[in-house]
């Protein structure tokens, strides 16, 4: 019995050691897999893990370069770039926003930054938004519990808890008190956060001082994507002259309009590049953006910026050079100012163009109006303002009737006498108010005979045998689209094509009865602008060859040694728009009728001009109109417009003007229009107060008082 105790005893002490010696067994395979694999990964792998996270990536940033600049005809800046110091923010691939805080926050240390609270002032330079953007960025984990709380409380997904929502978690206690360190920091963090991956923004380009600068520059280290340059603002060297068609840029905060962001971007654009508005600078966009830097810049493996290293320079955009002097430019525009001085009635405007007839070149393009009593610029006015013009179109009608067929050779004389017409107003003519007189297509031009134009639109309407008192049987709407596509030829109610975006084609209204296709022919019915009044005039000069008006003569690059206007890139050629098909002879008679309106015996005009040492021809215009001003209580009152079109020397013209001037009072105009032409012309060919010396114009107060009370 004894024996059989002891013997399992005996087997249950055998198995003890067994399962401690298998336990440790296992232990030691266990470690033996542990180190196996720890030296598996440290040397055969351990090579390309730290490669993984040493890992770096290369990727081409572009910056941008200034604009052309713009210069007249002489080369000199009408637009021109001041150079300024800017502190630049380049963000990484990416950059986590809690790292760019702290690169603001670091920043701040060393540069000055506008950085009022909104809770400090109604007009702060910092949102409440941005405060709220600060503190996301800074209190990364405390707002993922938030999230992360909300969500599942209100059964959402993260995904439909859009930031903006996201942001309504933090309470506005938690940001009304941040330091004056801290607002700046956050100043300097809004705009790092505005730049996308790899684009580069400025933080500061203001008023940056040679201090910032070096402190900048000494802490590099410590701002990844921090960085120095040059940055420029345009400016305008002739102050207000031809300001409004120069255009505008976007600002850096602008970048691209919405609406053309994605044919910009397509084009190799950045959403904060600086872009051309407006007419010039919007027309010679593509002209003056330059060639963008280049450069190579290194990210880690969070997409931080390393280094950054300039490949390309970059080189500025190409200069635009006007056909414009700016000699003659003043010139013509003091003239205008001298008219603004003495202007009557509702005359609250001038308008004047120069065109060279042979081969579309503006000479000169001016346009002054007084806005709330202070005299602005508005050459855009010559594009974009459109007038009854009168009689001064009526060189086209004469010449539309000899294209249509309603006058021949041997049948050009009509007889000039007040007509009485069923169904719409009477007409006559000033030179003849009650008798009869015989003229032909000279003379009418001469005299300026309203009968006569009429008389053509009736023909071209198939009604040669006018009978007084009587209804007027042609198709009106087919005749006025016929009148219509003739005077186009000439630039009236059609595009001139001139190197401007958007320019105005004038009103054409539908008509309802015959008398309009007679008002209409002679200028008493549609508007045109004073641009399509000049390309008109410029059109008879040069005996039928309708040229766009021309801006911009060539295209220079900048050289770069020193800064000027270097070579040629590209002359622009003279455009024609068509050419009016008429005999030489034919328009040669036009001609001498816009002749004998200044050399002849009849009018103000000769009397004006009989001693200009130049020979010109014009033709005078006055149009019965409504006003439509700026003073809106006034608007639709009865006002007169007179205008002048001419051209000089006669035998070889080498300038070609319209003149507007529009609501005067009805009584007494006076020749303000021709006194004005006269002017110009001395001006060009430099005569009379233009000889060898400033032009003695009475200068306009800069405050006009109210433009609108009548004298």
């Amino acid at each position: 019995m004894e024996n059989k105790k002891k013997n399992r005893k005996d087997r249950n002490k055998s198995h003890i050691p067994f399962r401690l010696n298998l336990l440790f067994f296992i232990i030691f395979l266990l470690f033996v897999t542990l180190i196996t694999r720890l030296g598996y990964l440290q040397i055969i792998q351990g090579e390309e893990f730290k490669a993984e996270v040493e890992r770096t990536e290369s990727t081409t940033v572009r910056g941008n370069v200034p604009r052309g600049e713009i210069f007249d005809s002489r080369l000199r800046p009408l637009v021109a770039n001041e150079a300024k110091n800017t502190i630049m923010y380049t963000r990484g691939s990416n950059t986590k926003t809690e790292n760019m805080a702290q690169v603001a926050g670091n920043l701040a240390h060393l540069i000055d930054l506008p950085h009022t609270s909104p809770f400090q002032d109604d007009d702060s330079d910092l949102s409440e938004r941005d405060l709220k953007d600060y503190f996301f960025a800074t209190n990364d984990e405390m707002m993922k519990e938030r999230i992360e709380k909300h969500t599942t409380e209100n059964n959402i997904s993260e995904s439909d808890f859009s930031y903006a929502d996201q942001l309504e978690l933090i309470n506005e206690a938690e940001i009304m008190d941040y330091s004056d360190h801290e607002l700046k920091a956050i100043a300097i963090f809004t705009k790092m956060n505005s730049a996308y991956a790899l684009s580069t923004v400025n933080i500061k380009n203001n008023e940056v001082t040679q201090d910032e600068i070096a402190r900048v520059s000494e802490n590099i280290p410590l701002l990844p994507g921090i960085t120095t340059g040059t940055d420029w603002d345009r400016i305008y060297p002739q102050e207000d002259t031809l300001r409004s068609i120069l255009g505008s840029v976007s600002s850096e905060s602008q970048g691209i309009p919405r609406q053309q962001l994605n044919s910009y971007l397509a084009k190799g654009y950045s959403r904060n590049d600086r872009i051309g508005q407006s007419l010039l600078e919007a027309q010679y966009e593509t002209v003056l953006r330059g060639s963008k830097s280049t450069s190579k810049t290194e990210t880690d493996h969070s997409g931080d910026i390393i280094t950054q290293e300039e490949i390309f320079s970059g080189s500025k955009g190409n200069n635009l050079i006007l056909t414009i002097d700016m000699d003659f430019q003043d010139r013509v525009d003091d003239i205008l100012l001298d008219v603004l001085s003495k202007r009557r009635g509702l005359n609250e405007s001038v308008y004047a163009v120069a065109m060279n007839p042979k081969n579309g070149d503006i000479l000169a393009l001016s346009g002054k109006k007084i806005v709330n009593g202070k005299v602005k610029d508005d050459s855009l006015g010559v594009i974009s303002n459109a007038f009854n013009m009168g009689s001064s179109v009526k060189s086209a009608t004469v010449l539309m009737g000899y294209m249509d067929g309603a006058l021949t050779l041997d049948n050009n004389t009509i007889v000039d006498t007040p007509m009485r017409m069923k169904g719409s107003n009477n007409i006559s003519s000033v030179f003849n108010r009650s008798g009869s007189v015989s003229v032909n297509d000279i003379t009418a031009l001469q005299y300026s005979s309203n009968i006569y134009m009429a008389q053509i639109a009736l023909r071209m309407g198939g009604y040669w045998n006018y009978q007084q008192d009587q209804g007027v049987p042609i198709d009106y709407v087919d005749t006025v689209d016929k009148m219509r596509r003739y005077y186009s030829q000439f630039g009236l109610g059609s595009e001139t094509g001139i190197d401007l975006p958007s320019e105005a084609t004038g009103q054409k209204s539908t008509p309802d009865n015959a008398g309009q296709a007679m008002f209409l022919a002679f200028g008493q019915y549609d508007t045109y602008t004073p641009l399509q009044l000049a390309q008109y005039s410029a059109t008879i000069a040069n005996g039928g060859t309708r040229f766009a008006p021309k801006l911009v003569s060539e295209i220079r690059e900048t050289n770069q040694d020193t800064g000027e206007v270097g070579s040629l890139v590209k002359e622009i050629e003279p455009k024609i728009m068509n050419t009016i098909d008429i005999s030489p002879n034919l328009m040669e008679r036009v001609q001498q009728g816009m002749y004998q309106v200044v050399n002849g015996n009849y009018g103000f005009a000769p009397g004006i001009f009989n001693s200009a040492p130049y020979v010109s021809a014009g033709k005078t215009g006055t149009a019965q109109a409504s006003y439509w001003g700026e003073n809106k209580s006034r608007q639709g009152e009865s006002v007169t417009n007179i205008t002048y079109v001419g051209y000089a020397p006669y035998d070889d013209p080498e300038i070609a003007i319209a003149v507007v001037v529009p609501y005067l009072p009805n009584q007494n105009t006076g020749t303000v229009n021709v006194d004005t032409s006269r002017k110009i012309f001395d001006a060009y060919f430099e005569v009379g107060d233009y000889k060898n010396d400033e032009p003695t114009t009475d200068e306009i107060p800069e405050d006009a008082g109210d433009p609108l009370e009548e004298e």
